[in-house]
Parts: structure tokens; sequence; C-alpha cells
């Protein structure tokens, strides 16, 4: 029996690599004879640079960065060889020829490592104090090493900055009526900001940004109205936050030479607008993150070659097979005729196809805390009692 094991991260408790490991403990106490394909899932977040650098053979960083408050914090980079991703996921990046040479390289960037809603305490979260810097100081860390390329995952940010804090890092100057310098370029500060100046460093390789969001800057569908509440943003605070927005998009653009729709691409509004704020400074090109992240990992070969398919996240209820990750996995795995088993924190899906079998990990009436803290026990032992 050939097993995959495609597990999603399981929110404030367990990574998709910790997930996978759990299952798969479970099954080789049970089961040793059988054979398992551990395939940790990533959606930009948290664990995307050391999932994609990992399954591409490549090698894992730690710097010392400015985390979204100021404190320093550890991130990561990862760097792998052009080679090694596979063939689908390189030609998503639609990289120019003259940069395809024999040992092109490209650095992947998570910027939840550096600039993540999970490194603040809820109490710490408000997007008028954080900012991108060490997002930016990771960017221009991966631009002395002569990559071809860098891939930026922009899941779980703390932020609404509209990346102008990795373009400080960068190289860009926000500045006052009397010519002082607002660094870090915090919300907070943007009130007294009138220009924006300084200049990008020339060596800046391309940029590709895996976002599934389609989300614009500003409106009623924009970045401060659709993640400002989980980031910390008051209610009575939207207006105020998504008119600066549009101010600073606007000077950002003349500053850059870039039309003001900008701000209306889809997916601008992704991460607190980094990626507009990239998209305008940088050129930087927007990728579907779950279409990247499917063919980097090879999941369609893998799910052709597995005759049991087991997923699973924190949560799977009715819309799960209808979005990405764990839910495209299970669709994927039942149209191809594979029997597949889900496991997750709650599992609520009231009408779940036929050959798809559902696991609540999570013993009734089991405090939250208690429950977070014990997803890895009671993730092995639901997959022992199951299989």
């Amino acid at each position: 029996m050939r097993v995959l094991l495609a597990f999603d991260k399981f929110k404030d408790s367990l990574t998709a690599p910790a997930a996978c490991a759990a299952a798969a403990h479970a099954l080789r106490e049970t089961h040793p004879d059988w054979t398992l394909d551990l395939c940790p899932l990533a959606d930009g977040g948290e664990g995307f640079c050391a999932i994609l650098t990992q399954a591409a053979s490549g090698t894992v960083e730690t710097h010392t960065v400015t985390g979204p408050r100021g404190a320093p914090t550890l991130a990561t980079i990862g760097f792998v060889y052009l080679d090694d991703i596979p063939d689908a996921a390189s030609a998503l990046l639609e990289l120019p020829k003259a940069l395809l040479r024999r040992d092109a390289s490209v650095a992947v960037i998570e910027m939840a490592s550096a600039s993540g809603l999970a490194l603040l305490k809820p109490d710490h979260r408000d997007p008028w104090q954080t900012h991108t810097g060490g997002t930016g100081e990771l960017i221009r860390l991966a631009a002395t090493r002569s990559v071809s390329a860098i891939l930026l995952g922009v899941g779980g940010s703390a932020t609404h900055d509209l990346g102008l804090g990795a373009l400080a890092a960068l190289g860009l100057e926000f500045l006052t009526a009397s010519n002082g310098r607002i660094s870090p370029p915090l919300p907070a500060r943007w009130p007294e900001v009138v220009r924006i100046g300084g200049a990008l460093a020339p060596s800046l390789p391309p940029i590709r940004i895996a976002c599934d969001v389609t989300n614009p800057l500003t409106g009623p569908r924009g970045a401060a109205a659709t993640y400002g509440p989980q980031k910390g943003l008051r209610p009575a605070d939207l207006a105020r936050l998504d008119d600066e927005s549009s101010r600073l998009a606007r000077l950002l653009c003349a500053q850059c030479d870039r039309p003001a729709s900008t701000m209306d691409t889809p997916g601008a509004g992704a991460a607190g607008g980094i990626s507009f704020g990239l998209m305008t400074a940088t050129g930087a090109q927007l990728l579907p993150g779950f279409e990247l992240v499917d063919a980097w990992l090879d999941i369609e070969r893998r799910l052709a070659a597995a005759d049991l398919v087991i997923t699973g996240e924190g949560r799977f209820d009715d819309s799960s097979l209808q979005g990405k990750g764990p839910g495209a996995v299970a669709a994927r795995a039942l149209a191809l005729g594979k029997k597949v088993h889900v496991f997750a924190g709650r599992a609520t899906a009231a009408r779940p196809p036929a050959q798809l079998s559902l696991h609540s990990i999570t013993p009734d009436g089991l405090p939250l805390d208690q429950a977070l803290r014990e997803s890895a026990r009671n993730l092995t032992a639901a997959v022992r009692a199951a299989l």
C-alpha cells in the first residue's frame, strides 16, 4: 500500500510537516509494510520557504531581521537551483531567457517569517504600528547572492503598510514637508509623508509573488476592509486607513511613474498591500500561488502513484472541497478514484462525497487551548484508530 500524506498546517498548533509526521508515526506503528510519501502543503504563509526549498533539495539560511514591530526576529531564505524545480513550476515563474543560465538559482522568501501575524501577541497586533522592513531586508540579502529571481510567499502577514517598509529597506525614502525622513514608514506616521524619494538598487532581481488573493488595494473589497480586522484594525479606523492607503499609493505611483490604476489590480491588496508596493516599485509579478505550489511539489504525479490519500488541516467544512490546499487535494484524489481520509481539528462538512472519510481529531468537550496543545497527539490517535 502506497499512502500520500498531504497535510496543511493546523493553525496555531501544528505546522504542515509536523502534521504529516504525526500521521506517519501512527501508520508506521500499525502498518510498517506500507510505503509513505510525505508531502506537506504550503499556501504562501508559514512553512512556504522550508517546504518549497526542501522539495527542491535546496538550502535554508536563517538571518536576524527587523520584525513587524521593530524587535529583532529570526527569518529564513531558501536557495534552490532552477534545474531542481519541476518544469511546470519553473515555467510559471516566467523568467527572462537571459537569466536562465546553467547555474541559475531562485531565492524563496516567506513574508510570515519576517513580518508575520504569528510573531505578535494578540494585544500587539495593530496595522498602524507594524511594517514590512524585515521582508525588505530578506529581499536585499537575497539580491546580494546573484540569484536569478526571488519568489515571495505573502500569506500570514501582520502588516498593512503597502510594502513601504520593505521598499524603505531597499532604498526608497519617505519624506516630510521639511525634508525629514520617516523611517520606518509606519502607517501611523503616513500623515507626515508628503513625497517619496530615493532609489532602489539597480541589481535587484525579478520578484515573483505567490498569491491567490484577488482583492484590490482599497475600497470595500480592499486590503484594509477585508484583512484589517484580523490584524487588529478597529472598525472606527477603517475609513481613515483606507484613505491614507490611497494617498500613499498615489505618491508611490507618481514616484515610480506607474498609473494609479495599479491599485485596482487583482491581488494588489494581498498582505496589506505589499503586492501593490512591489509591483509598483520593482515590477514584481503575481503568480497563482496554489498552482505554483502544486506544480513545485509535483502533486499530480504523487496522487496518481498513491493507493490511499490522507490529508487535512485545522478546519474542514462544506466550502473546503471548493477551495485550495487539502480540499483541492481531496477532490482531485476522488476524481482519480482514490480512497481519501481527511483529518481536521474540526471536520464539519455535512455532505462529503461517498469515498471521502472525514475525521475530527479533537475529543468532544476538550477546551480549545488544550486541543491546540495536544493536536499532534490527537492526530496520531485519530489516524491510528481510523486505519
